[in-house]
C-alpha cells in the first residue's frame, strides 16, 4: 500500500516498489505504469515532495496517443557525449524524469493533462534531435533543445525550474574544485565538513590546519581525477574515499607494519638512528613512535600482527637481566625464577600501559589519534600469556582517575580452536579475561583462526578496523602478511542503482554494471597515482622497513604494490535498502531477496577477480565502514528521490552486508543470516552483535563467541559502556539531538560523562566529538539482539 510519509516529506511505498499495481489515491496511467497520478491530492498542500518512479517505455506519441513503442529508430544510433567525456546511450526517459520532477517542485499537480503536456514534450525533443543529428550530441544540446521545446510549448515557468537546475547543477561542479567555497564551507563549521571523522577533534589548532589542507587537497583532487570518476563521486554514483589526501598526494591506505623487521634490524626516524631494543619498555616506545611517524604518511589505519609473540623476545630479554641480579643478589635459588618472574610481569604491564597512554596521546600530522589496532591471542610460552594478559587487564583498569574507556588501540582477540576456545584448553583463562574486557569495554573484537584462514587465504589481523589482506607468498614460498598495504577505496552506491532502477531488476544489473566500469577506472587510477610516490616521500614506509623492505630513494615503489603484495578495494554500502527497494523493509526472511543479494556480492567478486588478472593487481571487495557515507549517500540520494521507505527515510544507509538494525533477531539468528557475505567480500568486514549490559553474565557473550567461531571470521560486541561521573550512572546514555546524556541526571557534559559508541569498526566517543548526523541516526536506531538491562549505578 502506498501512504503519506508521518514527518510529511515524501510519498513512502509500503512492501514491494515492483508491485505494478501499487497505487496511492488515485490510478496508475496506463501509458506509463510506473507513475502514479492523483487528480485530486496536490502533495504541496501538506508541504510534502513527493518522489515520482521514472516511466517504464519512452514517452513518445503517435496520432495524439501515448506511444508504448521504442524509441525513433533514428535515435538509436545516436550517442551523448557527457561533460566528463562519455558517450552513453540517448535515452528519453531522462528528459521525462527531469521535467516531472521540475513540474512537481513548481508545485503543478501531475494531472493526466500534465502528463499528457510533458510525454508531447519529451516527443517534440525526440523529434528534432532525430532530424539533426545522426551520431554524437553533446549533453549541453539535449539540454538547450529541451529548453527551447519548453519555450516554443509556452511552458515558462517549467523551463525556468528546468533551466534553474541545470544552471545550479553547474554551480556544483564548479564549488567541488573551488577552493574558496571549500575553505568557506569549514570556516562556516559546516557538520558535514567538521564532523566527518569522528576521531577529529575540530577545535584543536593541528585538526583545523589538517582540515584546511584537506579542503584544499579535495578541490585539487578533483582537478586530477578522470572527469567521469570526478562527476560521478561529485553525483554520489560513487564515493572516491579520502580526497582530501589522495590524489593530491600519492599516499596509500591502511597497513599491516613490518614492527618485527624494524625492531630486529633498527631503523631511522628523523634524525635519529634507533638501534634494536634490549627491553620490552624499549620495544613498545619504539612501536609507538613507528606508529606516529607512519600513520603520518599514509591516510588510513596501521596495525600490529600477533603482537604477543612480537613483544615476548624483549620481555625475555627483561627476564634474562632479572634472573641474572637474582643469581647475584639472592642466595636461595628456588625464588630465583619466581623472583625474575615477578619483576618481568611488572615489567610487562608497565610496558603496555605506557604503549597505551602514549597511542592514546599521539597526535600525527592528520590532526588525529592514530588508527591503531593490535592482534594478540596465539602465543602460548609465559612471556606471550603474560603480555596478552597485560593488554586485557590494562584496557579493564582503564585510563586515568576516572578509568575512562580507552578508544585507541582497537583491541582483536584471537580465538582458536585446541588453543583457548573451550574449557581446558590451555589459555582458556585469557579466553575468560578477554570476555571480561568485552563486557566493559567492548574491546577486544574476536577473529575465528580457522574461519578467517577459510575466507581470505590465510590467518592476519585486519589492517585498520577490517581491511583484510589476501593470502599471498613471496618469491621464495613464504606466506608474508605484514609490510604489505592497501592503496584505497573507492565505493559504489548500490542503494542508488536500486532506486534509479525502480523495481527493474535487468535494469539494476545494467545499472550496476555502468557503475562498475567508472568505479574500475578510479580503483586503477589509486593504482597509478600511488605508483607515482618515491621512497623519499615517505622514508619511513619505504625505506626503514615498515612496509616490509628498505628500498633506495631512486626504487620504485611498485615492487611493494604489484603482482598481489597489495590490495585496492571496491567498497559498496547498503544491501539491506538494494533488497528492501525490491522486496519490502522485511526482506530478510525472503529467501529469493537474500539470493539477490548474494548476487550482488558474487558480481562484484567476479569483477574484482577479473581486474585483478587484467592488471596484475589485487582487487577486493570491501564492505566498506562508512562512518560518514552512511550519511553523504543518503542525504544525496533523498534529495534526488524523496523520502523512500526503508530507504532515504532513516537519513542512513545501512552498512555492508548488515542485517537491520532497527530489528531485533537474536544474535545466533543475525549470525547465521550475514555468515554468507563474506566469502564474496573477503577485503574486508565485520560482524555485530547488539547486547544488553553483559558486565553479570559473560557466559552469554562466550556461547555467542562460540557459536560464530566456525561460522564467522570477524566479530565484535556492542554493550553499554557509558558512564555519568556526576551520579555513578553506566549503561546506554538516552540519544538527543546533538548527541547523548545521562537517563538519570540529564548530564551531556563531556568533561564528566563517558560515552562510548561503536562508530563503525573503531569505537568512538561521540560526545566529546560528534560525529555526523547520519552515523548518529543509524545509532540511535540500534535494537538489542539479547532481553537483559541496559543501565544501573554502579562502577565497572
Amino acid at each position: 500500500m502506498c501512504s503519506r510519509s508521518r514527518g510529511g516529506i515524501g510519498w513512502r511505498v509500503s512492501g514491494p516498489l515492483r508491485d505494478p499495481t501499487t497505487t496511492c489515491s488515485g490510478a496508475r496511467d496506463q501509458g506509463h505504469p510506473n507513475v502514479v497520478i492523483s487528480p485530486s491530492w496536490s502533495p504541496y498542500a501538506e508541504g510534502v515532495n513527493p518522489s515520482i518512479s521514472a516511466p517504464a517505455q519512452t514517452p513518445a506519441t503517435r496520432d495524439g496517443n501515448v506511444d508504448q513503442s521504442a524509441p525513433t529508430p533514428a535515435l538509436h544510433a545516436i550517442k551523448v557525449v557527457k561533460r566528463d567525456g562519455r558517450r552513453v546511450d540517448f535515452d528519453d526517459t531522462k528528459v521525462y524524469e527531469a521535467l516531472v520532477k521540475a513540474a512537481v517542485e513548481i508545485r503543478r499537480e501531475m494531472t493526466p493533462l500534465v502528463h499528457r503536456a510533458i510525454v508531447d514534450i519529451v516527443a517534440a525533443v525526440n523529434r528534432e534531435i532525430a532530424g539533426r543529428f545522426n551520431t554524437d550530441i553533446k549533453i549541453y544540446e539535449v539540454q538547450n533543445i529541451v529548453e527551447h521545446a519548453l519555450l516554443e510549448s509556452h511552458e515558462y515557468d517549467l523551463a525556468e525550474k528546468y533551466i534553474g537546475y541545470r544552471t545550479q547543477r553547474d554551480f556544483a561542479r564548479s564549488k567541488s574544485t573551488d577552493i574558496n567555497h571549500s575553505i568557506i564551507n569549514l570556516l562556516s563549521r559546516d557538520s558535514t565538513v567538521v564532523n566527518e571523522n569522528a576521531n577529529k577533534d575540530s577545535d584543536v589548532f593541528n585538526t583545523q590546519r589538517d582540515l584546511t589542507a584537506g579542503a584544499v587537497g579535495k578541490a585539487i583532487g578533483h582537478k586530477m581525477l578522470p572527469p567521469h570518476v570526478s562527476n560521478a563521486h561529485q553525483k554520489g554514483d560513487i564515493h572516491f574515499h579520502d580526497l582530501d589526501y589522495s590524489p593530491y598526494a600519492p599516499m596509500t591506505n591502511c597497513c599491516l607494519i613490518d614492527f618485527a623487521g624494524m625492531l630486529s634490524r633498527g631503523f631511522r626516524i628523523g634524525n635519529a638512528d634507533v638501534e634494536p631494543p634490549r627491553s620490552i619498555q624499549t620495544a613498545t616506545a619504539q612501536i609507538s613512535q613507528i606508529i606516529a611517524n607512519v600513520a603520518s604518511s599514509q591516510y588510513g589505519g596501521c596495525s600490529a600482527n600477533r603482537t604477543d609473540e612480537l613483544l615476548a623476545p624483549y620481555a625475555r630479554a627483561n627476564f634474562a637481566k632479572h634472573l641474572a641480579d637474582a643469581q647475584r643478589w639472592i642466595g636461595d635459588e628456588t625464588q630465583h625464577r619466581a623472583y625474575a618472574e615477578e619483576k618481568t610481569r611488572k615489567d610487562i604491564y608497565d610496558a603496555m600501559q605506557s604503549l597505551e597512554y602514549e597511542i592514546n596521546t599521539l597526535f600525527t600530522s592528520n590532526g588525529q589519534t592514530p588508527f591503531v589496532s593490535l592482534g594478540f591471542g596465539l602465543g602460548t610460552d609465559w612471556f606471550e600469556r603474560e603480555i596478552q594478559r597485560a593488554i586485557l587487564q590494562i584496557r579493564i583498569d582503564g585510563l586515568g582517575s576516572e578509568r575512562r574507556t580507552a578508544i585507541f588501540p582497537k583491541l582483536i582477540f584471537t580465538l582458536k580452536r585446541d588453543l583457548n576456545l573451550a574449557e581446558g584448553d590451555p589459555n582458556y583463562d585469557i579466553k575468560q579475561l578477554a570476555l571480561e574486557c568485552s563486557t566493559k569495554r567492548m574491546y577486544p573484537d574476536v577473529l575465528s583462526y580457522d574461519k578467517l584462514i577459510e575466507i581470505t587465504g590465510s590467518f592476519k589481523v585486519p589492517m585498520g578496523c577490517r581491511s583484510f589482506l589476501q593470502g599471498w607468498t613471496d618469491a621464495d614460498g613464504n606466506d608474508v602478511s605484514e609490510g604489505r598495504m592497501n592503496l584505497g577505496v573507492v565505493t559504489v552506491n548500490l542503494p542508488r542503482i536500486a532506486l534509479e532502477a525502480a523495481g527493474d531488476q535487468a535494469k539494476f544489473w545494467s545499472l550496476l554494471e555502468e557503475r562498475l566500469l567508472i568505479t574500475r577506472d578510479a580503483l586503477v587510477y589509486r593504482i597509478e597515482r600511488c605508483k607515482q610516490a618515491t621512497p623519499a616521500n615517505a622514508p619511513i614506509l619505504y625505506v626503514y622497513g615498515a612496509f616490509g623492505q628498505q628500498l633506495a630513494r631512486t626504487d620504485s615503489v611498485d615492487t611493494l604494490f604489484k603482482d598481489g603484495r597489495s590490495t585496492v578495494s571496491l567498497g559498496y554500502i547498503g544491501l539491506y535498502e538494494v533488497a528492501a527497494a525490491f522486496f519490502g523493509g522485511a526482506w530478510e526472511g525472503n529467501a529469493e531477496a537474500k539470493l539477490f543479494t548474494l548476487d550482488i556480492l558474487k558480481a562484484l567478486d567476479a569483477h574484482t577477480k577479473a581486474w585483478s588478472r587484467e592488471y596484475g593487481y589485487q582487487f577486493s571487495v570491501y564492505s566498506t565502514p562508512s562512518e560518514s557515507l552512511t550519511d553523504r549517500f543518503s542525504r544525496l540520494d533523498k534529495v534526488k528521490f524523496g523520502s523512500v521507505e526503508n530507504i532515504t527515510d532513516k537519513d542512513y544507509y545501512t552498512n555492508s552486508f548488515h542485517y537491520d538494525v532497527r530489528k531485533n533477531p537474536t544474535p545466533f539468528e543475525k549470525l547465521d543470516f550475514e555468515k554468507d557475505y563474506p566469502v564474496f567480500s573477503s577485503g574486508g568486514f565485520i560482524h555485530y552483535c547488539e547486547y544488553p549490559v553483559l558486565q553479570q553474565n559473560p557466559k552469554a557473550l562466550e556461547a555467542v563467541w562460540d557459536y560464530a567461531y566456525d561460522r564467522v571470521g570477524y566479530l565484535g560486541t556492542n554493550t553499554p559502556i557509558d558512564r555519568c561521573y556526576k551520579c555513578d550512572f553506566s549503561g546506554d546514555f538516552t540519544p538527543t539531538d546533538r548527541g547523548f546524556q545521562c537517563p538519570d541526571c540529564g548530564n551531556n557534559d563531556p568533561a564528566s560523562c563517558d560515552v562510548v559508541k561503536r562508530t563503525c569498526g573503531y569505537l568512538g566517543n561521540p560526545q566529546a566529538r560528534p560525529m555526523v548526523h547520519g552515523r548518529h541516526q543509524e545509532i540511535v536506531s540500534r535494537v538489542k539482539h539479547m532481553a537483559g538491562a541496559t543501565g544501573s549505578s554502579g562502577s565497572l
